[in-house]
């Protein structure tokens, strides 16, 4: 059983504790944090972002440095749990198979909060939470599962309400008992006079990924446009659904210095194979160039193309993209055509890496950033979290990452550190 708590009468941009009783048992004290007043002058806020805690790979020893730290709010953007079976080289095994049912992702949630770390920073830091696939299962989008499984609906339904029962969610977005258990998570909230932060789901409502692999009918793949022409032909299709593109586009902040999107994956361009003429994504002039993973933006070319040309035509301040998902480190600039050079900067994208979820090889990623010159670093073997430091007039980003994820006692040091000034998009490394 879950409980959910409304309590009203606070005051804002306040910091309360509390605990729960139950019986005889009497829970740690906790710290939530109200916030600021609508167009209260605000100097500062402090972020830690991160995503994908695969309990089978490692510690969450990001987590335990997190929790001694002032931060305003932990912004979690999906795989809380994974729905896998453990592999044979588990760091720490999950008990039971693969989860699929109700008791299933109940039990999975239960065991990933034994975890102390993660106990400790979910007393010390309130949370802001969207989900990702593997809180229900890898690659699905909407109510397709990666093999196309014909109960899909049934089990996405119970992941969802697990999800909602074990996160920190009001009563009101308890998800629905039909339709796949639908439920509306995005969101957005404004830190007084200072930033506007939106959140996005880009799993519930997006059109099926194309050109699949062919063991498993749905889900990814890393396709040529060559091969799969639908990428660019097909400019209906969408990763968000039209009415939460409606939503979004229509939400964007003149008023604040800063406008914060957290979404789940890379939004920049990553292609894995060079791309020789100039062309805006999702043309026929890319002369079917390049290489692309199919769950993420790329898999959406027109879709993501949309966002950002709403963010030029209304010269939309301080547009910084989280994300996460990859299981890397990416800080880069977004462009309407990752191609032009010299055009100009519409956003700024940090893709925060994993807590435990291991990445690809680093050769990997090295051999394909050549590729992807508006990608000023890219890192695939760091695991942590970043931390982010917003005032007025400039944005201060700090990859944070532990040495060694398979000990629970590891350090945590900085690895790089960025800076995007108000007013003018683009990531400068500092230090």
């Amino acid at each position: 059983s879950c409980v959910k708590v409304k309590v009203g009468g606070l005051a804002s941009d306040t910091s309360y504790w509390y605990r729960f009783t139950a019986g005889t048992d009497v829970s740690r004290v906790g710290r939530a944090r109200t916030l600021p007043a609508p167009g209260a002058h605000v100097t500062d806020l402090s972020i830690a972002y991160t995503s994908c805690q695969a309990y089978a790979c490692g510690y969450y020893t990001a987590w335990r440095q997190i929790a001694t730290q002032p931060f305003d709010f932990v912004l979690f953007l999906g795989d809380y749990i994974y729905e896998y079976a453990s592999p044979p080289n588990a760091v720490r095994a999950h008990t039971g198979g693969a989860a699929t049912t109700l008791e299933g992702y109940r039990q999975r949630y239960a065991q990933y909060k034994t975890d102390p770390l993660l106990q400790a920073v979910h007393a010390a830091v309130p949370w802001i939470v969207i989900w990702d696939d593997h809180e229900v299962e890898n690659d699905y989008a909407g109510l397709q599962g990666e093999r196309l499984q014909p109960d899909f609906a049934a089990r996405r339904a119970a992941a969802y309400r697990a999800w909602w029962e074990h996160m920190p969610l009001p009563r009101s977005l308890r998800p629905l008992t039909g339709n796949g258990g639908a439920a509306t998570i995005h969101d957005r909230l404004d830190w007084g006079n200072l930033a506007r932060l939106q959140w996005i789901d880009d799993r519930q409502f997006r059109d099926p990924q194309l050109c699949p692999r062919p063991d498993r009918g749905g889900g990814s793949n890393t396709v040529s446009l060559r091969d799969c022409p639908g990428l660019v032909r097909e400019s209906a299709r969408t990763l968000l659904g039209a009415a939460q593109e409606r939503w979004l586009a229509e939400g964007w902040s003149l008023a604040h210095p800063w406008n914060l999107l957290a979404q789940q994956t890379l939004m920049a361009r990553f292609t894995r194979e060079a791309v020789n003429e100039r062309a805006l994504p999702g043309t026929e002039a890319a002369a079917m160039q390049g290489r692309y993973w199919t769950d993420g933006w790329d898999g959406y070319p027109w879709a993501r193309q949309r966002l950002l040309s709403v963010l030029a035509e209304r010269k939309v301040p301080g547009a910084v993209v989280l994300s996460g998902d990859v299981h890397a480190n990416y800080v880069a600039d977004l462009r309407l055509d990752p191609d032009d050079a010299g055009g100009p900067f519409i956003a700024t994208e940090f893709c925060g890496t994993s807590i435990s979820s291991r990445g690809s090889s680093q050769s990997a990623v090295d051999a394909a950033l050549r590729f992807n010159p508006h990608i000023h670093y890219g890192r695939s073997q760091e695991r942590g979290y970043m931390r982010f430091v917003l005032t007025k007039d400039r944005l201060e980003a700090d990859l944070r990452v532990v040495a060694q994820p398979t000990d629970p006692a590891s350090a945590v040091a900085s690895a790089a550190r960025f800076v995007v000034e108000a007013g003018k998009a683009g990531a400068v490394r500092a230090g």
